[in-house]
């Protein structure tokens, strides 16, 4: 008597496999859900924005495991073997992880809630925050830019604490930049939470994408400022925040 066996291990029949293969098809994942529902709201998503208000509650969770599916696949394609090395058996779970909520988490997760308080007492002196440590990525080739940012304010009607600029700045910062943009929008947020009379920042930085290849020029940083209201249109202010960062990296270096 002959039989007919499944023309895979798996128990099903080859027509029934490849009708699931195209059911799986037809469903977007979650990263193509999370497009369309940007660009149905005319949102754009370039690698420095912020998409938090448009991923719906679970979708981080499984877009974390659609990125491990697509690293792996990358590091398949670098012919790596990642079902025996012991050393990659989880690295696109780890990279996954690490884009998300870590290094790019300027773009998927909220920004840190920051308080703005009434400046009761008509503050008007300037005062300067840094350096804080500010850490991103290259947009053109995803390697590290590591550096200090400097923020100087002239109060407004509102303050915020100290530790906020940090916040933020860390926030806006997590995100696939050029340096050049990263002020910018890292002014924007600050203006936007405390409106200041006038705001200052300097940004120094070291890009590994001339460190580590290319031009691998190991001593090369690069510095750019953004200044604006008060201190855009008064050159003592604008003089006075620069020379105050100068003093803190003096008094840093003894």
């Amino acid at each position: 008597m002959t039989s007919t066996l499944p023309a895979n291990g798996n128990g099903l029949s080859s027509d029934k496999a490849l009708v699931q293969q195209d059911l799986a098809e037809l469903v977007p994942t979650v990263s193509a859900q999370i497009s369309a529902r940007l660009k149905s709201a005319g949102v754009s998503f370039l690698a420095n924005d912020n998409i938090a208000d448009y991923i719906l509650p679970g979708e981080l969770q499984a877009l974390e495991s659609e990125v491990s599916d697509r690293v792996r696949d990358l590091l398949r394609t670098l012919v790596i073997d990642i079902e025996n090395d012991h050393n990659t058996e989880e690295t696109a779970e780890r990279v996954a992880r690490m884009y998300l909520h870590e290094v790019f988490k300027g773009r998927y997760h909220q920004q840190p809630k920051v308080a703005s308080f009434p400046n009761v007492k008509e503050l008007d002196e300037i005062y300067t925050v840094g350096p804080i440590t500010v850490r991103s990525a290259c947009s053109h080739h995803l390697v590290p830019i590591m550096g200090n940012c400097w923020i100087g304010i002239k109060p407004g009607s509102r303050v915020i604490g100290l530790s906020k600029f940090t916040r933020v700045a860390d926030w806006v910062f997590s995100r696939p930049h050029i340096q050049e943009e990263a002020v910018m929008i890292l002014a924007d947020e600050i203006e936007r939470l405390c409106q200041p009379q006038g705001l200052g920042i300097i940004v120094k930085a070291q890009h590994y994408c001339m460190k580590w290849r290319g031009v691998r020029e190991p001593q090369t940083s690069m510095v750019n400022s953004v200044v604006r209201g008060d201190f855009r249109h008064d050159p003592s202010l604008k003089q006075e925040f620069f020379e105050l960062v100068r003093q803190q990296e003096a008094l840093l270096s003894t």
